[in-house]
């Protein structure tokens, strides 16, 4: 780009506070929208003891026609192993450490563990990254996992895969053992998976719940027809956008608004790192196991003429179409703004679009979002660019 810069240094506690700083900010802002919109806050421990009853630090009642549930998750632990909240940590700990620590060892290589992975590696540190399956985001499409490993890769991130962990154990380092070596470390995070906040908001009251999370029907309603549950508590998948969506669903359900249950097909996933990773629909691999005869097209970054502008031709898109009718059933994509353009592809869905119709809509040149006709044109046999 033509610049030049001498002693480029961070600070790690800048850092640190200016995340937390803004997350305050937006917490702040939603107080601020309670106060505007007069909805009281009662700071407390509840405890719901009847259908309309909600106890507060035992100490008084709240009567009300309806409650919402919306107490989240935590990180799940590792088996026999305790959080120290300083050398094994879980993702909230990640999110305000003293320091940078000189080595860590992530156990869970889902969206959290990748995202902690490139984070800690941008500045510096020494990241191994454990999967108990063969690849990592096992959740994401087979081609996205490849493609992100070999990019870890090149970071100097150590990626173990199908990883059986024998034993673990802290001394003056962190050991994991597993058959034939070991691996050390001076933090250990745990990214395993979440549970549900349920067991002191429920205490004794029998409102049903599976699998560590409550169980709702598709207007969010638990098995008493008043009481609703919404984000995290209620289960996968575990997303911002999607708990919001849910307490809004949940909101209109119970003020006797015709409403329509979430589409939970069409919901977009990312996960932020760099580069960059977004989905939405069937996996190629999804599609197929539901018997759909399919095309399936690839774009390059490396071949978009944004992407070199901006030096970040890292990754490709991939668009997944039924043959027969042309429904476009997937999305996935690696690179740089993927997470901006994936509503893109849930607007299309959401509006039943085809591959005939997807190809012919004209997008600006140069922009990163023409990977969206050009992946297209690629699955109907039409590529141009590539």
């Amino acid at each position: 780009y033509g610049i030049k810069a001498e002693n480029i240094s961070f600070d790690w506690k800048k850092i640190i506070s200016r995340s937390r700083n803004i997350a305050k900010r937006l917490s702040k802002g939603i107080e601020y929208l309670m106060k505007k919109n007069n909805i009281d806050i009662v700071r407390g421990s509840a405890e719901i003891i009847g259908k309309n009853e909600i106890r507060i630090d035992s100490e008084k009642s709240i009567n009300s026609d309806y409650i919402i549930i919306a107490t989240g998750c935590r990180a799940k632990k590792f088996p026999n192993l305790d959080f120290d909240h300083k050398r094994v940590i879980n993702y909230k700990d990640a999110m305000s450490l003293p320091k940078l620590p000189e080595s860590l060892t992530i156990i869970g290589a889902g969206a959290i563990g990748v995202e902690f992975a490139y984070f800690f590696n941008s500045f510096g540190a020494d990241v191994t990254l454990v999967e108990a399956q063969d690849r990592i985001l096992p959740i994401e499409d087979a081609d996205i996992s490849k493609e992100l490993e070999k990019s870890f890769a090149r970071k100097k991130i150590k990626v173990k895969t199908s990883s059986d962990i024998k034993s673990i154990k802290s001394d003056k380092k962190i050991t994991l053992n597993f058959e034939n070596e070991k691996i050390d470390s001076d933090v250990l995070l745990i990214a395993v998976g979440v549970r549900g906040n349920y067991e002191e908001v429920l205490g004794d009251f029998d409102i049903k719940v599976d699998k560590g999370f409550i169980s709702t029907n598709e207007f969010m309603q638990t098995n008493y027809s008043n009481i609703y549950a919404i984000g995290d508590i209620s289960g996968p998948p575990w997303l911002a956008h999607v708990a919001s969506s849910e307490g809004v669903l949940a909101v209109e359900h119970l003020s006797s608004t015709n409403v329509q249950p979430i589409d939970y097909g069409n919901i977009p996933a990312c996960t932020y790192c760099k580069p960059e990773i977004a989905s939405i629909g069937l996996t190629e691999k999804e599609a197929i196991d539901k018997g759909y005869d399919i095309k399936v097209g690839k774009f390059p970054l490396s071949a978009s003429g944004k992407a070199m502008a901006v030096s970040s031709t890292e990754g490709f898109a991939k668009i997944i179409f039924d043959k027969k009718y042309g429904e476009l059933l997937g999305f996935h994509m690696i690179g740089e703004s993927a997470t901006e353009l994936i509503s893109e592809i849930a607007v299309a869905r959401s509006l039943e679009a085809t591959y005939d119709e997807m190809v012919k809509i004209i997008h600006p040149h140069p922009t990163i979002s023409e990977v969206v006709p050009e992946s297209t044109a690629d699955a109907i046999d039409e590529p141009i660019h590539i």
